[in-house]
């Protein structure tokens, strides 16, 4: 894999910035951006960004679509 130790850069906003910050102070984690990747690569492997909503979750969607009078 030749872009193994390569990079890329990801713009967050400045206020998402300074909280994350704030919150990594005095742990492991020497930067936002090392955060960053912990969070991601931890996303990524337990294969949450592709799970979407819950059964129960899209019951509740549904029942209040169909309150709205979006679905029969």
């Amino acid at each position: 894999m030749k872009n193994l130790n390569k990079y890329t850069t990801i713009s967050i906003p400045i206020q998402l910035n300074d909280k994350i910050r704030h919150l990594i102070k005095n742990t492991g984690f020497n930067s936002v951006s090392s955060f960053a990747v912990y969070v991601l690569r931890q996303l990524v492997s337990e294969g949450s960004i592709n799970k979407g909503f819950s059964e129960s979750d899209e019951a509740k969607v549904r029942n209040r679509l169909k309150s709205l009078g979006y679905l029969k």
